[in-house]
């Protein structure tokens, strides 16, 4: 099969396949994680790459890994095709395999299907599922054959809207001819009637869909348009199979509900066993397709309160990784004689850019509009005040105390997905913005400009009757020491940066879940999110905050612009700046035949958006960890396969070699 010379995502597409994809909700207990520096195209393969020098031939390889997990991540769903969440797909990666996987640099490599391909451009895309593929049970006993239908039968749960509500259906509707009809369709339909459709060979889903089966092991995608990074999609776990045997014999609430006990498996590992808040344990699938695959006999994630707890954790043997908080890094750098002194070591830079996200529909806990904040939100000069107002260098401290500016964030795009003359995207736009690292003090931080608008945004709000200063709720775990010590520092940010008489920072705390105690509810002031590639093109990340659109991740969610009711005088402004910022998104997607020009109009589009401050970027995460296996190396993906690891732990010597043979630095 010829196969496309598409560009692919490189770092980033191999951390954010990993880690969801997707958003990373909840307020990281440090600024949390993007992508890392790497060469500007990777063409797309069938066949692995090389694997990467790894950092040390190990002295004794793990056998039972144990990994310590944030206990504010735990799992909100099993379905993988519904979760948004990068912790969902930390937890479910291991055990529901995409057709196409991606190693540690980035590139595509066969999954549940051995070769792909496209013959005129990305117009239409060939996939070839591998053979004797198998679905199992919790009991690793095989229930039935995974074949090239239960991609369909997938791809129908998504854009369904009665199965899957809105869920993961952004990428297939702007890609897949067909997909947003048949998700309207369905939309327009009643609850028993849309759930009632499938996927089935003659079915309304065939007929209006841009997908075909001509036999068992061959799946035929066609595009709206020519798009040659759809097989950068393919990774995504939106883009799973589903067997309509398990829909059939669960239902469609069976489906949506179930659990580790009721699902079936595809992936390396089965989920033996799960304790919501502590555990969940992974042990090998005898049916998962790569027999020379290196696994574990088991897999645990142990769910922590904090890193502090899982720092001990580690100190006793019980986990075998352990990313560093700030105190954590001081202590073991400033002092040789450290019993990790040696062992302290780059963590990876996961791929997510994440941004300050204003909640445009706050509201209070009895559900009515607080309608203070509202107003002031919508004020423009109240937004640019925290955009060029905010030196957030203390806050990076959090991850890196050491070079913290290595963490400063400018775009809303991730980095390495998209070049312009062998320029990173987030380079030409920082330029275009007149922002350019230097590596020393946060280039974005302009105090007299701030104090500007901090005085025109108090003149206009006062006259609409908002009373200063502006309550400001920002929500952590209330059992996360390491959350609430760096949401301390961000609160003393807000306090220094912008005063006390304009806006301050209320620390509020969730029990459990941020999704069902913060977010559903709309409580939340600002959010400190974080996105990753689901494919390799700016409309992933730019298309999140989109006004009107019922698959905006953002909009819909977190910063809740579609969720705003009618236009006011004060908010009529904020949503003409949505309005022309969106067509502007729109206009950028119809580009398919110049990438070039394509990647110049999202940047205009972005700095249209940056200008206005609809969101306000935030931080990359470059941290230091404790470990038992090689964070860069190349198949050191979640799904816990092929990993290099050493009982007595990596020195940062070998971790830092490590990387360089990766990623060059």
């Amino acid at each position: 099969m010829r196969k496309s010379l598409s560009k692919v995502l490189a770092l980033a597409m191999a951390a954010a396949m990993m880690l969801s994809a997707c958003g990373s909700s909840a307020p990281a207990e440090t600024p949390s994680t993007p992508a890392t520096p790497s060469a500007p195209s990777t063409p797309s393969t069938s066949t692995p790459a090389a694997p990467s020098t790894p950092a040390a031939p190990a002295k004794e390889e793990i056998t039972d890994l144990v990994l310590g997990k944030l206990a504010s991540a735990e799992l909100v769903t099993f379905n993988v095709l519904y979760t948004q969440s990068a912790s969902d797909a930390e937890g479910l990666c291991p055990v529901w395999s995409q057709a196409l996987d991606t190693n540690r640099n980035g590139q595509l490599i066969p999954g549940l299907a051995s070769e792909w391909g496209t013959e005129d451009g990305g117009l239409t895309w060939t996939v070839k599922v591998r053979d004797g593929l198998k679905w199992s049970d919790v009991n690793g006993e095989a229930v039935a054959d995974l074949t090239a239908q239960d991609w369909a039968t997938g791809l129908e749960w998504v854009l369904n809207h009665h199965k899957n509500s809105s869920n993961n259906t952004s990428m297939p509707m702007e890609m897949i001819k067909g997909a947003k009809e048949y998700y309207e369709m369905t939309s327009a339909m009643s609850e028993e009637e849309a759930r009632a459709l499938n996927a089935a060979p003659g079915s309304k889903f065939m007929e209006m869909v841009g997908i075909e089966i001509p036999d068992a092991t061959t799946i035929i995608y066609h595009c709206v348009t020519e798009k040659p990074y759809f097989d950068t999609l393919l990774p995504y776990y939106g883009m799973s199979p589903l067997s309509q045997g398990l829909v059939d014999a669960l239902g469609v609430d069976g489906v949506q509900g179930m659990d580790n006990k009721t699902m079936w498996y595809c992936g390396p590992y089965i989920m033996t066993d799960y304790i919501n808040g502590n555990s969940k344990v992974y042990e090998q699938n005898p049916h998962y397709w790569n027999t020379e695959a290196k696994r574990f006999n088991s897999v645990t994630h142990r769910m922590i309160e904090s890193w502090d707890v899982g720092y001990t954790l580690f100190q006793n043997g019980e986990i075998d990784y352990v990313s560093l908080t700030e105190a954590q890094v001081k202590t073991i750098s400033g002092d040789p004689n450290h019993e990790f002194a040696k062992y302290m070591a780059p963590d990876w830079p996961r791929a997510y850019s994440y941004q300050i996200h204003f909640n445009y529909d706050k509201r209070n806990e009895d559900g009515s509009e607080d309608v203070n904040y509202q107003k002031a939100v919508a004020n423009e000069n109240f937004r640019l005040a925290w955009y060029y107002g905010l030196d957030l260098t203390e806050y990076w401290r959090r991850t890196n105390n050491l070079n913290p500016m290595v963490c400063e964030n400018l775009c809303f795009m991730g980095r390495n997905l998209a070049w312009i003359d062998g320029v990173d995207y987030t380079t030409v736009l920082a330029e275009k913005l007149g922002l350019v690292k230097n590596g020393e003090t946060p280039v974005r931080y302009q105090a007299d400009k701030a104090a500007e608008h901090i005085a025109k945004a108090k003149e206009e709000l006062s006259a609409i009757g908002v009373t200063f200063p502006v309550e400001v709720d920002y929500y952590i775990q209330g059992s996360n020491q390491t959350a609430l010590d760096t949401a301390t520092v961000l609160k003393n940010i807000f306090s220094r940066c912008l005063g006390d008489d304009f806006a301050v920072l209320n620390i509020c705390t969730y029990v459990s879940s941020s999704t069902k105690e913060v977010r559903d509810p709309q409580l939340h002031s600002i959010a400190i999110n974080g996105w990753g590639a689901d494919y390799n093109d700016p409309q992933n990340f730019l298309g999140q905050i989109t006004y009107g659109d019922a698959n905006a991740y953002y909009s819909n969610y977190w910063n809740c612009i579609n969720k705003v009711e009618g236009e006011t005088e004060w908010n009529k402004e904020l949503l003409a700046t949505f309005t022309e910022f969106t067509n502007m998104v729109h206009e950028a997607d119809k580009i398919t035949d110049n990438m070039e020009d394509r990647y110049n109009a999202y940047i205009e589009a972005e700095a249209y958006a940056l200008n206005h401050a609809l969101v306000v970027p935030c931080n990359y995460n470059e941290g230091y960890c404790l470990t038992r296996y090689d964070v860069f190396g190349d198949m050191a993906t979640i799904d816990c396969i092929d990993w290099v690891t050493n009982v007595d732990g990596f020195t940062g010597e070998e971790i830092a070699a490590s990387r360089k043979a990766l990623l060059g630095y």
